[in-house]
């Protein structure tokens, strides 16, 4: 379970993920519940509102003051030796509990860590099978299989510093997933996105726990029928969704369906990944013979 000291509650809660792992749909869930903790009667979520109680790590803006200029203007290296203190800075600042989602790997860059864990309560990490993790981040940057399946082999692969945002480092997939998941730590929750879709009721509940969210079944049954994947669906659908960019040509949530490989990639693709993350697929159950013995 997350650390929290009662006299003063604060600290960062990470929810981690590789991208397209099931991050949007976790913190949907946690918004969702601490609604319906507030509020008996809440009963419609506005998925646009989901970041309510979070605060947002890699804004570019938070690293000006720091760095003495844009950080588009800086180097990487510059970036990454302010990163710990404006992640302190949000835990001063705020003086409470804060979820920050993330795409980094609990890593080192230049010297100085991605996650500072100094200042951090605990975390939750969703990891997804990268057959499937393929697909869906092919479909939301609109780029062929094939490309995404090299950048996730890709050892060190990450976003650039832009004029919004800092750099983010994700490392390839397997690279991501044991940063994460190879020391294992009580504070941070290890969760697959598969047992989230085949046992929500069990899945979300162990989230609940871990944030020390006490709730109800029926409380936690409401949170979880609130973001039933068809919900969020059809909510992006008539309302849109913020975090989708304005350029995409597919929806945000978009399937959501374990075993989408099995229809969508090629044997050699298929291989392919195999032949980048067999070792962490095969600690997870994700391996195509894995997966044939668990249908």
């Amino acid at each position: 379970m997350i650390i929290l000291n009662k006299n003063k509650p604060r600290g960062l809660i990470w929810l981690a993920s590789y991208p397209r792992s099931g991050n949007t749909w976790t913190r949907a869930f946690i918004h969702a519940l601490v609604n319906v903790l507030r509020d008996p009667d809440y009963g419609d979520l506005d998925i646009n509102a989901i970041e309510a109680f979070s605060a947002a790590e890699s804004a570019a803006e938070l690293y000006q003051p720091l760095l003495g200029k844009p950080a588009f203007r800086a180097s990487q290296a510059e970036i990454a030796a302010v990163r710990p203190r404006v992640q302190a800075d949000i835990v001063a600042r705020l003086r409470r509990p804060v979820f920050i989602k993330t795409h980094n790997a609990n890593a080192v860059d230049h010297g100085h860590p991605l996650i500072n864990m100094g200042v951090s309560a605990g975390a939750v990490y969703i990891l997804r099978n990268p057959l499937d993790v393929a697909i869906s981040f092919a479909r939301f940057r609109d780029v062929d299989i094939d490309r995404v399946i090299e950048d996730m082999a890709t050892p060190g692969f990450g976003v650039a510093t832009d004029r919004k945002n800092v750099h983010v480092i994700t490392g390839s997939w397997s690279e991501h997933v044991r940063s994460w998941t190879d020391q294992s730590h009580p504070v941070i929750l290890v969760v697959r996105y598969e047992d989230l879709h085949d046992k929500p009721a069990e899945s979300f509940a162990a989230i609940a726990r871990h944030l020390l969210m006490q709730a109800t079944p029926e409380q936690l049954d409401k949170a979880i029928a609130l973001t039933r994947f068809d919900n969020l669906q059809s909510k992006e659908a008539a309302d849109g969704f913020a975090e989708r960019s304005e350029s995409a040509v597919n929806p945000f949530f978009r399937v959501g369906r374990p075993g989408q490989w099995r229809d969508v990639l090629s044997d050699q693709q298929v291989d392919r990944v195999v032949s980048a993350h067999g070792a962490t697929m095969r600690r997870f159950g994700y391996l195509p013979d894995q997966q044939d013995a668990a249908a």
